[in-house]
């Protein structure tokens, strides 16, 4: 008896796989299907600007989200500034700027153990700026701590504008 061989045929090519041209199989018969490259090229286009409004989405969101941590520190370190000022009797002077609130001036007897801060650090704005403390500032306020915003320079619009703990409330 002789075995009869069976062979697999397959469905579907990828252009590597291009049956052999001119046998009259049922393989050379079929037609190679694809993308052509307009087809792809069209596909690239249409991710891509589906790509641009998603990133620009979450862009805006990020700001979003650095302003509203600033404002939040602003408050914790307005309110921590305060509260040193009703246990010692005075503000932190400029040149102890908000270290005061982590660490004791020589100066001062009635501080709070642990500082005022949950923290042993003082938080940054949400660009990574350090804050800065201005005693009397001219506002007329008592004082302020001041984010330069985005830029980290004074003044700007947007996300460049300066934020104040005294605006925050």
């Amino acid at each position: 008896m002789t075995e009869k061989r069976k062979t697999s045929v397959r469905y579907g090519f990828t252009p590597l796989e291009v049956p052999p041209i001119g046998k009259a199989s049922r393989l050379g018969r079929l037609l190679l299907t694809g993308f052509t490259m307009v087809e792809l090229m069209a596909m690239l286009i249409i991710i891509g600007l589906l790509a641009t409004l998603v990133v620009t989405k979450v862009a805006s969101k990020i700001d979003q989200a650095r302003v509203t941590t600033t404002k939040a520190n602003l408050k914790a370190l307005h309110t921590a500034v305060n509260q040193f000022k009703m246990d010692t009797g005075r503000f932190p002077a400029e040149e102890e700027g908000l270290m005061a609130l982590i660490e004791q001036p020589t100066d001062v007897e009635s501080w709070e153990l642990g500082g005022y801060l949950e923290t042993t650090e003082i938080p940054k704005d949400g660009w990574g700026h350090d804050f800065i403390y201005v005693l009397y500032p001219e506002s007329g306020k008592l004082f302020a701590i001041k984010s330069l915003g985005a830029d980290g320079e004074e003044g700007g619009e947007g996300n460049d504008a300066d934020l104040l703990s005294t605006d925050a409330y």
